[in-house]
């Protein structure tokens, strides 16, 4: 499946006994029986109480074995962790406990791709079918060559490889320090930064004396918006950045007849074309193309998206 919690992956309790309960919980999970994985942990945790990725590990399991007390290992998991790295208030939000943010955390965005850096390429195009940058590149193809292009959470650069021959300049941008390690190995950007697309344009990190506004006749976003629920300060920033008539292209989990944007099982957020096209509207934007499309596979089943082109202005 795409990007997940890095709870079960990271952090030891910091104790021997803990931990070796943890291996045989996970075991146990593996196995399909959450119930008993969730009373290992529960034993776990009376040896490390303050072990915040324990608690979010234990809601987990309790979720899956069907238990009503998830909420409150995930409500023990954010007093313990409040910056919420693990996505706890998205757990909520889900179990109908809290309702649903319009943002994720950001330190629960930056964690988990700086966690799953090192094997996004392969399991995301390998095992996912993963195709979003091929299909944007081929959606841009006939308004090229660009002279400048902004990728807005770039990840390790496979839109970048995509497009870099029809590119004077291209900069990647993202939240992940390590997926930017990862984009940089790849030598196709002509400039990296770290930026978090959730922070109004001019705290974001895309501008500077050497990064002006209004530079790019191309911003891109592939398979990044889905990791935010309102896209409010997403299009004032693609404003900011492009020049008069540039071109934004991107992608989304297509929420189907939904509202404006859900949250779904994945953690990840699906958006319906009326609301992007409301925003597109709101921000001067004119469609260009739209595309509906299987973006990858979760779970062995399709995840259907839309890709849009945009220009701005008429």
């Amino acid at each position: 499946m795409a990007p997940t919690s890095s709870a079960f992956n990271q952090f030891s309790s910091g104790d021997v006994l803990a931990d070796r309960r943890v291996d045989y919980a996970r075991m146990l999970a593996e196995a399909g029986d959450h119930a008993a994985a969730a009373e290992l942990i529960e034993q776990a945790l009376e040896l490390s109480p303050r072990w915040a990725a324990g608690w979010f590990m234990l809601g987990e399991y309790r979720e899956k074995a069907g238990r009503p007390d998830a909420a409150d290992a995930y409500r023990q998991t954010l007093e313990l962790e409040p910056e919420d790295v693990f996505g706890a208030t998205l757990k909520l939000a889900l179990l109908g406990e809290e309702s649903v943010p319009d943002l994720p955390p950001s330190g629960y965005i930056e964690s988990l791709f700086d966690d799953y850096a090192d094997r996004f390429d392969t399991a995301l195009v390998e095992k996912l079918n993963y195709s979003v940058p091929e299909k944007l590149a081929a959606l841009v193809a006939p308004h090229a060559p660009f002279d400048y292009v902004v990728d807005l959470g770039c990840g390790t650069g496979l839109l970048g490889e995509a497009i870099r021959s029809s590119v004077t300049r291209l900069e990647g941008f993202d939240i992940s320090a390590n997926m930017l390690v990862r984009a940089e190995q790849k030598a196709v950007y002509d400039h990296l930064g770290q930026a978090d697309l959730s922070l109004p344009h001019h705290e974001a990190g895309l501008f500077s004396e050497s990064l002006a506004l209004h530079r790019a006749d191309l911003v891109s976003a592939a398979d990044v918006l889905m990791y935010l629920g309102s896209l409010e300060t997403v299009f004032p920033l693609v404003t900011a950045l492009l020049r008069p008539n540039g071109l934004f292209a991107f992608s989304v989990e297509d929420a189907g007849s939904d509202g404006g944007f859900v949250l779904r099982e994945s953690l990840r957020y699906a958006h319906s074309q009326a609301y992007i096209e409301m925003l597109l509207a709101q921000h001067g934007f004119t469609l260009v193309e739209l595309q509906r499309t299987v973006i990858r596979t979760d779970g062995g089943k399709p995840v259907r998206g839309i890709l849009f082109l945009s220009r701005l202005g008429a």
